[in-house]
Parts: structure tokens; sequence; C-alpha cells
């Protein structure tokens, strides 16, 4: 392996994350605590606990997984495209690199700004709400997985999107609504039975239950299912990425 390759990917990416500190890292961060502080102040007054932990501390893992989602597949999405909008990803892909060695750069890089910046979060919440983390070992399982997984997906958004608008529109009309209404906010037992069925369709609640659970013990759903969930999605991400440098769809053309 092109030990070298992937560490040059991966260091132009991480520079550029600071180059925009302020998009990259203090919006999120900003974001998520305006979150908090609507839904834990209008919300929380009337609702005091959910599963026996206090509303505040209950909505933390779904904002951390919120920004994690968006995160991870914009910085991969905009990683991989701008090379294909300059035309540099051609030099790119004529280098004596592997796909493999590409990927690892660029998914490498979303997914390590992505943790960073849920640590970061999960450290804001920390002064708002007392937290405690049941399992510290598999909330850092969750993280990663989720992060990588979904830097793999926006990696595969990035080379399918031929404009900066469609960009956007996987992660603002899809990805956004799911993790709202993935239980963010709430806990899916806490709807009628017809509408927990329907939920249990939304692969983002099975993401956001195992989050939880690494955090308080308790999830909608068990643990091992969200952890299937999470890997079938990953391998599928990873089955799709194959094939697009296997075919060169959108990369060749």
């Amino acid at each position: 392996m092109n030990i070298n390759a992937v560490a040059a990917i991966y260091r132009f990416e991480m520079a550029r994350a600071f180059r925009t500190l302020m998009q990259s890292i203090v919006s999120p961060v900003i974001s998520t605590s305006l979150y908090f502080v609507v839904f834990g102040a209008a919300i929380g007054s009337r609702i005091q606990e959910v599963d026996g932990v206090s509303y505040g501390a209950f909505i933390v893992p779904g904002l951390i997984m919120l920004s994690l989602l968006q995160q991870s597949i914009s910085n991969a999405a905009f990683g991989i495209y701008f090379p294909k909008f300059t035309g540099t990803i051609y030099e790119i892909l004529s280098a004596p690199i592997s796909p493999l060695e590409i990927v690892l750069g660029y998914v490498g890089a979303a997914a390590t700004k992505s943790i960073a910046l849920g640590l970061i979060i999960l450290a804001t919440a920390s002064l708002f709400v007392d937290l405690s983390v049941e399992h510290p070992v598999w909330m850092l399982v969750f993280l990663v997985l989720t992060a990588v997984t979904f830097a793999m997906f926006g990696f595969i958004i990035g080379i399918w999107a031929d404009g900066f608008e469609k960009l956007q529109i996987v992660p603002l009309l899809i990805v956004t609504p799911l993790a709202f209404l993935g239980g963010s906010f709430y806990s899916i037992s806490m709807l009628p039975a017809f509408w927990q069925d329907v939920s249990l369709i939304n692969p983002v609640v099975y993401l956001i239950s195992g989050f939880r659970w690494a955090f308080y013990g308790t999830s909608d759903v068990s643990i091992a299912v969200s952890l299937a969930m999470t890997l079938v999605f990953l391998a599928a991400t990873l089955g799709a990425v194959t094939y697009i440098f296997r075919t060169g769809w959108r990369l060749k053309s």
C-alpha cells in the first residue's frame, strides 16, 4: 500500500478543514448548541424524563448523531467533488494510487473531522447537562462506524453530483428529515403503535438507538440489531464505491 499517497490526500483534506474552521467546526457546534437550548428549554420543561433519563441528557446522542451524519456526508462529498470540478481528478486517477488508497485518504479525513466534531459537541453538551456514558467503548465504536459509513455515502454523492446544488439535495431533503424522524429528540416508544412500526423502516433509527444505548443503556431497538444495520449500510456503501471504481462511473466521463 502507498502510505505516502494516502497521507498526502489525508493531510490536504485536513488542511482544508483548518482553512475553513468557521464553517467546518464552529458553525456546526453553534447550530447544535442552539438545537440543544431550544429543544432542551422549550420541550424539556414539559417532558421531565424519557426512559428514566432527563430530557436534556436524552437528546444529546441524537444531536451528536444528527451533526455526525450531516458533516460526514458534507466533508466527503465536497472533498471528492472539487477535484472533479477543477479537473485534478484525472491527475489522481493517473497517479500510481489504487482506488483503495484514494478512498482511504478522502473518507479517512472526512470521518476524522466528523468524529472530532462529535467529541467537541459532546464536550459542549456536558456544560449544559449532566452526562453519563455507560459503555464508552461502544460509544466510540458507533461513532467511528457511523462516521466512516456516511463519509463513504458522501463520497458516492460527491462522485454522482455534477453541480454544487446536487451536493446538498440528499443531505437536506433525505438525510436530515430521516434524522429528525429517527428519534433524535424523542423515543419512538412515545409514538402510537402504527407509527412505531413505520419508524422502524427508517435506517437512522437504528443508528441513533444504538448510540443512545451506549450512553444510557436504553434503546428503542436491540443493540445487536442496531450494530447489524450499521454494518449492512457500511457494506452497501463499500459495494457501491467498488462498482464506481471498477466501471469508472462519473469519474472518467
